[in-house]
């Protein structure tokens, strides 16, 4: 029964990762992701319950679209996929069982999958468009005042979380007063609202080891960038274009899963 838990929360998962994909790609057109049936981007046939089957339906399909042929994206399955390793090894950092149920654990493991999902969305656009989505912020900021509210009620100090928050509507501020006057955002202000938004939901010292882990996989793509390529434009380009918010969420789905191990397991 425990193992079949554990299956399920593996399928929730690709089920998220799915979804994320969705979101990725409609945010950034500004289309709504709670609308409208899933479409091929190549061809725009909606797509049947066939065709949605998060990893089968890729790999029975060939990774091509049943209708036009066109070939998908690889991102689609390998988000699936990495969004339901994460989602179970979160259950089993947790140490969920259905036999001894703990109110406090499910509802950490619902604010988790959240935060997380949040982090897997702003890493998905980061990576594709390098800009920090703010609509995904908002989203997260209510769902991270919900969580101290709760830990509020539980008698936890929640100071830091409470400035964290602050610092973070902050930045918010002077970055929509910067857009207003200039019609752009500041990314180095983006990625600092990220890291308050990480802050509110794992431990300093973890999101240290994050940023330093983000700046090796920075300087491993910038060397990477570097050896495959000899003009000097493109590696301008190339170097503006890497995706620092991206590394940052992936390095801190990573410590939360670190964290909860050998924290609270």
């Amino acid at each position: 029964m425990e193992i079949f838990i554990y299956i399920i929360i593996f399928i929730m998962g690709t089920l998220f990762g799915s979804f994320f994909s969705l979101a990725v790609y409609r945010l950034p057109i500004k289309q709504s992701i709670m609308k409208g049936r899933s479409y091929c981007p190549k061809c725009n046939h909606k797509l049947g319950f066939l065709d949605l089957i998060p990893v089968l339906s890729y790999i029975c399909l060939g990774g091509k679209c049943r209708y036009c042929k066109e070939k998908i994206r690889g991102r689609y399955i390998y988000l699936e996929v990495f969004s339901g390793l994460v989602f179970l090894l979160f259950a089993l950092a947790l140490k969920i069982n259905i036999y001894e149920l703990q109110i406090d654990k499910l509802i950490y493991f619902v604010f988790g999958i959240l935060f997380i999902s949040t982090l897997f969305i702003i890493g998905g656009i980061e990576k594709e468009k390098h800009y920090i989505a703010n609509s995904v912020i908002l989203f997260g900021l209510i769902i991270e005042a919900m969580y101290i509210i709760y830990l509020y009620i539980l008698k936890f100090n929640i100071y830091r979380y409470v400035i964290y928050l602050f610092v973070m509507l902050v930045l918010l501020l002077v970055n929509t007063i910067n857009l207003k006057r200039k019609g752009k955002e500041l990314y180095p202000i983006q990625i600092l609202i990220l890291c308050s938004y990480i802050a509110i939901f794992i431990q300093e010292e973890l999101v240290i080891i994050s940023i330093i882990l983000t700046l090796l996989l920075s300087a491993i793509t910038e060397i990477i960038i570097n050896s495959n390529s000899n003009k000097k434009e493109i590696i301008q380009e190339k170097r503006r274009n890497i995706p620092i918010g991206f590394y940052l969420c992936i390095a801190n789905i990573t410590m939360i899963i670190l964290q909860i191990t050998f924290l609270r397991g």
